[in-house]
């Protein structure tokens, strides 16, 4: 069992990011079974869950004219728009129903703020709204985050880049993730994790207690 100063942060394992979801992650479904072996060793588990409005401004949907992975411009920055996806209270975006992980302590739901997207588990995209998560994980003693989830180059990185900008020793685990990968966003973002100081691993590695 690792540190009650270790965080596990498992990441948007929902439906619509799995094969045949609205917004598919090639084979997203193999992080759940990693996942759940993770969480057995970890006291302290965070689940993440994407929770849009249906007029959420990152669906192309909600934009004439427009279509998924096309660019806009939002008072916050550059925008891509997404397929229809997560919206509240709909099967998409449930978790998926083989996770098992119930001693996980929160959920974090992200993207509920129909005028700004959110991919990080601590910051809405307008890097300036908080989640709360920093705040309650402090609280808990925590000093180190394990990220992991759906997708790597989107939400798991924003995540680990934040929490590492917030303070804490934080871990990429690179096997128990997947990516999206649109335009090179996969190297971009190992490259920014990597000048950030985030750490990467394999779940073995982490099972060891070896990082």
């Amino acid at each position: 069992m690792r540190s009650a100063e270790d965080v596990l942060l498992l990441i948007d394992l929902q439906y619509d990011f799995m094969p045949g979801g609205a917004l598919a992650v090639a084979h997203g479904d193999e992080v759940v079974p990693v996942a759940n072996r993770l969480a057995q060793a970890f006291r302290n588990v965070v689940l993440t869950q994407d929770w849009h409005p249906a007029e959420h401004v990152s669906f192309a949907g909600n934009h004439a004219g427009r279509q998924p992975f096309e660019t806009i411009a939002l008072p916050y920055g550059e925008q891509v728009l997404w397929p229809t996806h997560c919206v509240q209270g709909t099967e998409g975006a449930a978790l998926h129903r083989d996770l098992a992980v119930p001693h996980a302590r929160a959920v974090i739901r992200k993207g509920h703020h129909a005028n700004v997207d959110s991919y990080s588990a601590f910051l809405e995209a307008d890097r300036t709204t908080p989640t709360g998560l920093a705040g309650y994980l402090r609280d808990l003693g925590v000093k180190r985050v394990y990220c992991c989830g759906l997708a790597t180059d989107y939400c798991v990185a924003w995540s680990a880049l934040d929490a590492r900008a917030a303070g804490f020793e934080t871990v990429m685990i690179e096997d128990a993730s997947r990516a999206i990968d649109l335009n090179g966003s996969l190297a971009t973002a190992w490259q920014q994790l990597s000048v950030a100081g985030v750490k990467r691993a394999q779940t073995a590695e982490v099972l060891s207690c070896a990082v």
